[in-house]
């Protein structure tokens, strides 16, 4: 067993309490993030709790090229389902064409079943989810823009197999990843503690 670390918890409280999600109205344009900063907001995801150590979080990590790859897929798909749901929305096909390609990075986010191990799709859901908080505190402590959209196509079955996931996993939505285009830091907004805790003592 290896000693314990020594944690600064005022340096913790920050960042957890100054996380912040930046949208794409908020995000650096045409200078992208270096991969090494990428690769290190996906090194700590991989930390996140797991049970069994089914470590059920899947990345694909989209930039350069690949963001028009993504984006020429996803609003090309909308267009194909438009046909038999009878619905189409410029608005969104164009959403769905322009905002990856003014992201540095956009992660798809997945959630890759381990039926072996019997455990509730709850938890791995939830494994997933620490991850994605992960790499979001990482991102903040970096000083960049991020969020976690569910967007189109996190529901689209037939979207799976384009993200490498099977018809048992999960797409879980994408995480876009920036430069901030100012120095600003978006304030936070909670409800008291109090009105969400219940102690039971006795």
């Amino acid at each position: 067993m290896n000693s314990r670390p020594v944690f600064n918890i005022e340096e913790v409280n920050k960042v957890i309490r100054n996380r912040r999600s930046q949208f794409v109205a908020q995000f650096k344009e045409n200078d992208p993030v270096e991969d090494g900063i990428i690769k290190e907001l996906l090194e700590n995801a991989n930390w996140a709790p797991t049970h069994k150590l089914t470590e059920p979080w899947r990345f694909v990590v989209f930039s350069g090229d690949g963001l028009k790859k993504l984006a020429d897929y996803q609003s090309n798909l909308y267009k194909e389902r438009s046909k038999k749901t009878g619905v189409f929305k410029e608005s969104v096909y164009n959403k769905l064409k322009e905002n990856p390609l003014k992201a540095s990075h956009v992660i798809a986010i997945g959630m890759k079943r381990d039926l072996r191990a019997n455990l509730p799709e709850m938890e791995e859901i939830s494994s997933v989810a620490m991850a994605v908080q992960n790499m979001y505190l990482t991102a903040s402590a970096r000083g960049l823009a991020a969020y976690w959209s569910t967007g189109a196509p996190t529901f689209w079955p037939e979207a799976k197999g384009f993200f490498g996931l099977g018809d048992e996993d999960m797409l879980m939505g994408f995480f876009f990843v920036a430069k901030p285009v100012s120095d600003g830091w978006p304030e936070g907004k909670r409800s008291p503690l109090s009105d969400k805790v219940t102690w039971v003592k006795e």
